[in-house]
């Protein structure tokens, strides 16, 4: 309910989104929490030299092209296993 009132506020221009913000929830004892947060200058995506400029990867699809492994290499090409039993 949360993240579809920031979608309108933002889709309308009206209201305070929570940009800049982060709103915890605790839900065994009902409280909500206000943080604030700042820009990291240093980040590669949204800071003052980002060095992320085309997202082009996250198309759809083009995620599974590119998958890496746990240690962050590409990923060998999956091959269908072999059907067993009869």
């Amino acid at each position: 309910m949360v993240q579809a009132t920031e979608a309108i506020k933002l889709l309308l221009g009206i209201g305070d989104p929570l940009i800049g913000r982060l709103l915890t929830y605790d839900a065994l004892g009902m409280r909500f929490r206000e943080v604030k947060l700042r820009r990291d200058p240093k980040c590669p995506l949204c800071g003052e030299h980002p060095s992320i400029t085309d997202l082009s990867i996250h198309r759809e699809g083009a995620a599974a092209a590119c998958a890496v492994d746990g240690n962050g290499h590409p990923a060998a090409a999956a091959t269908p296993a072999a059907k067993t039993g009869g």
